[in-house]
């Protein structure tokens, strides 16, 4: 590690005021920064620590939306998301080990953005608002490719709003030494159609099964998607498994989630 300075602001105008300096950095839980600032991949001069913002902490249940504070921890969202959204709870509860479900953030997780990670494939499936210090940003908006979002400069997430399901559920196949997705399937049924979002699995991070979200509108069932395929174009290939591999899994893990959903 190196030297640096650190800032615990207990207000969304502080944090956003102490993020203003030069080459300061937010930090959330840390499950992503800390260890890319033990690399030096990154070296801000100073840090700002989101976790003392109690404005941004919490889960409430609103007008048919479950809103999540930026600096909720997923431990807490797996606890108190049970009864209102069980599918978002049952999300939270696998992510990582418990280290990291008592350490780490959605508001860090959307931020980041990682390819593998779950909470995209949740705000993403839900068409979830991201609300931000300066503006509100749709699901569908924010995601702008692997570790790319529509935040700018200085831009904090301080709650996201997901529209609550009729159903839904959440499938991952975990890689088993990080606990991310090699493959990730969020399925939210909602009155007007279905959505499917996709984590894990392409070079494009997050993203939407089109194909899938019209079969099961249509008839909400596992036997809706057995006549699809998915493409092996532009997913990932690595050594846990290949493009091909990858378009198997998608279609295995919504066949899964769709049944739990039902």
């Amino acid at each position: 590690m190196y030297a640096f300075d650190i800032q615990r602001p207990s207000s969304v105008a502080d944090a956003v005021t102490a993020l203003a300096a030069e080459d300061a950095q937010a930090l959330g839980g840390g499950q992503t920064l800390i260890p890319t600032l033990k690399q030096r991949l990154a070296m801000p001069t100073a840090l700002v620590s989101l976790t003392g913002v109690t404005e941004m902490q919490g889960v409430a249940a609103e007008r048919g939306s479950l809103r999540v504070g930026g600096a909720t921890t997923h431990a807490t969202v797996a606890e108190q998301a049970k009864g209102a959204f069980p599918g978002l709870a049952g999300l939270a509860a696998h992510i990582g080990d418990p280290a990291v479900r008592n350490r780490g953030t959605i508001g860090g997780s959307l931020a980041n953005n990682d390819p593998a990670a779950c909470y995209p494939a949740g705000a993403l499936g839900t068409g979830a608002t991201i609300t931000t210090n300066k503006r509100d940003i749709a699901a569908d908006d924010y995601f702008q490719g692997m570790f790319t979002t529509a935040l700018e400069e200085g831009e904090i997430i301080t709650a996201v709003s997901f529209p609550i399901p009729e159903s839904s559920n959440y499938q991952k196949f975990v890689q088993p030494a990080s606990r991310f997705a090699l493959v990730g399937v969020f399925v939210a049924k909602y009155s007007d159609g279905v959505r499917v979002a996709v984590t894990g699995a392409s070079n494009e991070g997050v993203h939407r099964w089109s194909e899938a979200e019209a079969a099961l509108s249509a008839d909400f069932s596992a036997d809706a998607i057995a006549g699809l395929s998915v493409s092996a174009d532009n997913l990932i290939s690595d050594l846990h498994g290949s493009p091909e591999y990858r378009a198997h899994l998608v279609k295995v893990m919504t066949g899964r989630a769709v049944a739990a959903a039902s």
